[in-house]
């Protein structure tokens, strides 16, 4: 099975403000973008799905001249609250960097 990791240079995760995570993929070359950046595969009802936030705050911006995928959404919690358990929002991308890839037809 292949997953996002696979298929990009880096996933990663960061602050966007206190109240919003971004999340990068860095496809490994202009194909694997293809796939990343295809929204029959990854759009924001997937993105609400793995994190629990509503489609319509999930924002996508696709770069194809970097191979970049970028997605921003509001945190469930505000950076360092009170129940913030990643202040830095470093791990928000392992269940997108997981996420299975469908085969290619």
């Amino acid at each position: 099975m292949t997953v996002v990791a696979d298929l990009a240079l880096e996933v990663r995760s960061k602050n966007a403000g206190p109240f919003w995570v971004t999340m990068e993929i860095f496809a490994r070359d202009a194909d694997a973008y293809a796939v990343l950046a295809d929204p029959s595969f990854l759009d924001a009802s997937v993105i609400a799905r793995l994190y629990g936030v509503e489609a319509a705050d999930v924002q996508f911006f696709r770069i194809p001249s970097l191979n970049v995928v970028k997605i921003s959404y509001p945190r469930q919690v505000v950076q360092g609250g009170l129940r913030d358990r990643d202040i830095h929002a470093g791990q928000h991308h392992v269940p997108l960097a997981m996420l299975a890839v469908p085969p290619a037809n």
